[in-house]
């Protein structure tokens, strides 16, 4: 019988032909200036920052920050990263500013001084309120409906490099700059922002940061300062634990929640809470809850203190003496704990507050009787439901990191701190217009995505452009894109006046 054989399969080989300018890997890009010039963001940041130039010619202070804003929601992640991009030619004709060389950005953001920041900060008020003016009625009342929070936090970038200037040692023996954030956590949106180094205290610095933050939402929001009513709430860490921003709040008229730190008085005052006063946190599995009467020494009136502690095994604790979480445990039962003679300790928090309620724990009187001042129809009923609130402070952490990972300010990129500030700035930009565009679009009405899943579903989409008839024609992959949809809807909003 004769053998039959099989024909061997070949795998074609691959040619590459002459380069395609007509192609890019960033389409996106004209959801972005659609956006940008809905919004009108580049007329108002030249408003706000004015002429950082001699000459009225070439790149504006807004065209640069938008561009460093695009650069960083495409990924970018350095200056240079601007002459990368530069190189999609496709991706330049659907852009809102135009192309800028690396060196070309250094030196224009080096020129930015004070006067320049600040006008940053008031644009993106402006911008903020412009936004706010856009939303569907329903998302409009209910971010102005009820008492609005403020969160505050800083972190640290760590940076290399000897002669960089306008950073230093942080307690960590990390070289660093520091940027100290205020955001708005209703909506998702940084306000106020200043760049310190990483040796600086925020304190000293807290409660001008927290008037500008108020000072840049919206009028409807802040109406309801005009009415008497406690309008705002500030949440912090025990980084900013001081008399002075709390005092600076109550002077805004605003509630207040700083956590405080573990100190002398305040383990006396654990030790002062009878076990009956305990009462089941919400949310929060194996946690207590409960509030006395104290307040530190200076702090304003109707201050009192919330106490939270989580039941910890005693196995469960490190015998690292570095151990974070050794630092919540009261001195005197960690040494139990640690010897032998006791089953478990409790991690412990404090949180200083001022915020009215109902009751300490479960249905308690804090005998908080305050003159002047409406209450808000959502305050607070129970002490357990401010110490749930307070645990939502994370809102700020999250916007934190989506500006170090889904724009770029996990890098300072230059030895000038004017560049750095820029760039900061430039992060921050890029976070609040992917919330922007997401509210706008109303994509984010199951949940706001990272900019990084923005930038792969829809900013980073290969496409082919076609010049016909004096226009542009976009050809996307096969399958269902985002792309077409969102400037669909973003098209139904009017152009700034």
């Amino acid at each position: 019988m004769k053998r039959i054989r099989k024909r061997r399969r070949t795998r074609k080989r691959v040619r590459f032909g002459a380069p395609d300018e007509s192609l890019t890997g960033s389409s996106g890009v004209a959801a972005l200036a659609e956006l940008v010039d809905r919004l009108g963001v580049v007329g108002l940041l030249d408003g706000h920052v004015g002429s950082v130039k001699a000459r009225d010619r070439g790149v504006s202070a807004g065209q640069l920050l938008v561009g460093l804003a695009q650069c960083q929601l495409l990924g970018g992640d350095c200056l240079t990263a601007l002459d990368r991009q530069r190189q999609d030619t496709a991706a330049g004709l659907l852009s809102a500013v135009p192309a800028i060389p690396s060196t070309t950005a250094a030196s224009l953001a080096g020129r930015f001084g004070p006067e320049a920041f600040a006008g940053i900060e008031s644009a993106t008020a402006a911008l903020t309120g412009r936004v706010f003016d856009l939303l569907d009625p329903a998302r409009r009342a209910a971010l102005s409906g009820g008492a609005t929070t403020i969160d505050m936090d800083s972190t640290d970038v760590e940076v290399y490099g000897r002669h960089k200037r306008g950073v230093a040692y942080n307690y960590a023996g990390q070289r660093a700059g520091r940027p100290h954030l205020a955001t708005w956590a209703e909506a998702g949106l940084t306000v106020a922002a200043d760049l310190l180094a990483g040796n600086d205290d925020v304190r000293p610095r807290a409660a001008d940061l927290l008037g500008r933050a108020l000072a840049a939402l919206p009028g409807p929001v802040r109406e309801q300062s005009d009415r008497g009513e406690r309008w705002s709430r500030v949440r912090a860490d025990a980084g900013y634990f001081t008399a002075e921003l709390a005092h600076a709040a109550v002077e805004h008229g605003c509630d207040f929640a700083i956590a405080a730190k573990r100190n002398t008085a305040m383990w006396r005052v654990y030790a002062g809470i009878d076990d009956t006063e305990w009462t089941p946190a919400t949310g929060m599995a194996g946690a207590e809850v409960a509030a006395c009467d104290y307040a530190p020494a200076g702090w304003p009136e109707h201050t009192y203190t919330i106490v939270r502690r989580v039941r910890v095994d005693a196995e469960q604790i490190s015998a690292d003496p570095r151990s974070r979480r050794r630092r919540t445990i009261d001195p005197d039962q960690l040494a139990l704990a640690l010897d032998g003679r006791a089953t478990h300790a409790y991690a412990v928090s404090f949180i200083v507050s001022n915020i009215p309620t109902g009751g300490t724990g479960g249905t308690g009187d804090t005998g908080d009787d305050r003159d002047g001042g409406a209450r808000l129809d959502n305050a607070f009923d129970r002490v357990v439901d401010v110490e749930a609130w307070f645990r939502r402070r994370t809102d700020i952490e999250d916007r934190i990191r989506e500006a170090k990972l889904g724009a770029a300010l996990r890098r300072l990129p230059s030895g000038d701190p004017a560049v750095n500030t820029v760039w900061m700035w430039a992060s921050l930009l890029a976070s609040n217009l992917s919330v922007w565009l997401q509210a706008l679009t109303g994509f984010d009405h199951a949940g706001r995505a990272h900019a990084a899943r923005l930038r792969h579903q829809l900013l980073c989409v290969p496409a082919r452009i076609i010049r016909h008839a004096r226009g542009l024609t976009l050809r996307l992959p096969p399958g269902p894109q985002l792309l077409p949809i969102v400037l669909a809807r973003l098209r139904r909003l009017p152009l700034p006046a």
